[in-house]
């Protein structure tokens, strides 16, 4: 290994990973210079039967509240109308189209993975975006500069389709149950946990720290 590898285990669909995106494009900006950074999709809602978004729209009514006041992020008018009208909403979420996208964006831009992770969350959290719906993303394909044709071939594709569920599988392995979390790589199979659920920046920023003494010491 060149550097140490932190990993970022995190779900689009995740609330609780849009609360913390801001505290993980801060851990980048501290530690770039010292680590890899990689996100990976945890496939939270699996694609295969998926249920309208009333099935969890109570939970979320209230739950959202919590990471607003913990975190200090916004969730929108327009993704809140789906879950305080489920009757009326069409959404059927599942994480995989979501998952497949970060997959064809690491390949083009593998130093901008959080940023671009953070702006699927916004798009769904804050701009009230589905995330199954192609034209969900092409805004952020204008944003980044991506080839639209490319994009949407790759999207659909089996190819890309098997790198998400890698990445879901991975998660299981590395025994993550839960969304956010944090893990370090300092071997090939050396790994720290740094973060489980969310957690401010402070706390994450010592725990890499203790642990990048512990490594030298």
């Amino acid at each position: 290994m060149d550097k140490p590898i932190i990993y970022y285990c995190y779900d689009a669909y995740c609330g609780w990973c849009y609360g913390f995106s801001e505290v993980m494009k801060k851990i980048e900006a501290t530690f770039n210079d010292r680590f890899e950074f990689e996100v990976l999709s945890g496939g939270m809602i699996p694609a295969e039967n998926p249920s309208p978004i009333k099935a969890t729209a109570s939970y979320i009514s209230k739950e959202y509240k919590n990471v607003e006041a913990i975190s200090g992020i916004q969730f929108g008018e327009d993704y809140l109308w789906h879950i305080f009208h489920p009757e009326e909403s069409d959404w059927y979420p599942h994480s995989e189209k979501a998952a497949i996208a970060l997959c064809i964006f690491k390949e083009l831009y593998p130093e901008q993975q959080i940023a671009f992770a953070a702006d699927l969350q916004k798009a769904l959290h804050y701009e009230g975006r589905d995330l199954t719906d192609d034209e969900a993303y092409r805004h952020l394909l204008e944003k980044y500069k991506m080839d639209s044709k490319d994009f949407y071939q790759k999207l659909h594709s089996d190819t890309y389709r098997d790198k998400a569920n890698y990445e879901f599988a991975l998660c299981r392995q590395l025994q993550v149950n839960g969304f956010p979390a944090v893990l370090m790589q300092v071997a090939a199979t050396k790994f720290y946990l740094v973060a489980r659920g969310y957690t401010v920046y402070e706390d994450v920023k010592a725990r890499i720290e203790n642990i990048i003494k512990e490594i030298n010491g």
